[in-house]
C-alpha cells in the first residue's frame, strides 16, 4: 500500500494521526476566498488563522523556556528582546523558507507565500506549529521548534535591541527628530487583531508594518524602516 504521508511531515519530525489538521494549516484565509465562488459556503475556521493563533502561544512558550535556560544570566530586559526577534514575522518566514513550507501553502491566485510575502508565511509556519501541537501535543511542536530556532538563538551572544530603540537611537545618532508613529488600520475578529502602524523620520520616506498587537505592528514598522536607512545608499 502506497505510503500516503505528506512530503512535509518528513521535515515536521512528526506523522499526523489528523492529515486534515496539517491540510488546514496550510490553507490561507485568501484560498477560501477562491473557493467560494464555485463551492457551497466554507467556514472561516476551515483556514489556517485558528492554528496561526495557537501557534503563535505555544512557539512564544517553547522560546522563551528555552531561553530562560540558554541564558541563565540574563534578566528580563534582556530576554524580552530575544523572544521578540525569534518569534517576529521576518524570522519565522526565514525559517518556513529554509525547510521548504512555501510549495505547500494553499493561497489565492496570484498571490505569494514566500519571503516577499512575510505575513502569509510566517503566518503558515505558526498554524503548522499549533498544528504540531494539536496533533502531538507539546513535545512534537518543541522539537521542531529546538531543531529550527536552536541555531537562531545562539547566533547573537548580546541581546538584541528591539527595533524601535535601535531607530530612534540611528536617528539620535544623526540629530534627527525621533520616529514618528501613526495607526494606519485595526482591522480582524477579536480572537485575531490586526493592526497596520506606519513610520517615519525626517528626509525618509514613510514605512509601514502589521502585527496582531499594535507593539508589535509598531516593531514591524521600525524593522522596515531600519532596513531602508541602513541600505548603502541610504
Amino acid at each position: 500500500m502506497a505510503d500516503k504521508r505528506h512530503p512535509l511531515e518528513q521535515v515536521l519530525g512528526h506523522r499526523f494521526s489528523d492529515p486534515d489538521i496539517l491540510s488546514q494549516a496550510l490553507t490561507h484565509r485568501g484560498a477560501l476566498g477562491a473557493q467560494r465562488k464555485d463551492s457551497p459556503p466554507i467556514s472561516d475556521a476551515e483556514g489556517n488563522e485558528r492554528l496561526e493563533f495557537l501557534g503563535d502561544r505555544v512557539l512564544g512558550l517553547v522560546i522563551a523556556d528555552a531561553l530562560l535556560k540558554s541564558f541563565p544570566a540574563e534578566n528580563e530586559g534582556a530576554l524580552a528582546p530575544r523572544l521578540a526577534a525569534l518569534v517576529s514575522a521576518p524570522t519565522l518566514a526565514r525559517v518556513a523558507a529554509a525547510f521548504g513550507l512555501p510549495e505547500y501553502v494553499k493561497v489565492a491566485r496570484g498571490q505569494r507565500a514566500d519571503t516577499a510575502e512575510t505575513a502569509v508565511l510566517a503566518d503558515a509556519c505558526e498554524a503548522v506549529i499549533g498544528a504540531l501541537y494539536l496533533d502531538g501535543g507539546l513535545a512534537a511542536a518543541s522539537t521542531f521548534i529546538s531543531v529550527h530556532w536552536a541555531p537562531l538563538m545562539h547566533a547573537e551572544i548580546v541581546p538584541p535591541k528591539d527595533a524601535k530603540t535601535a531607530l530612534q537611537e540611528w536617528a539620535q545618532a544623526r540629530g534627527l527628530p525621533l520616529p514618528v508613529y501613526r495607526v494606519i488600520e485595526a482591522s480582524g475578529p477579536a480572537h485575531a487583531p490586526a493592526f497596520t502602524m506606519a513610520v517615519k523620520i525626517e528626509g525618509y520616506p514613510e514605512t509601514q508594518g502589521q502585527g496582531r498587537t499594535k507593539r508589535l505592528a509598531t516593531q514591524a514598522a521600525a524593522t522596515a524602516l531600519l532596513v531602508k536607512v541602513l541600505e548603502p545608499s541610504a
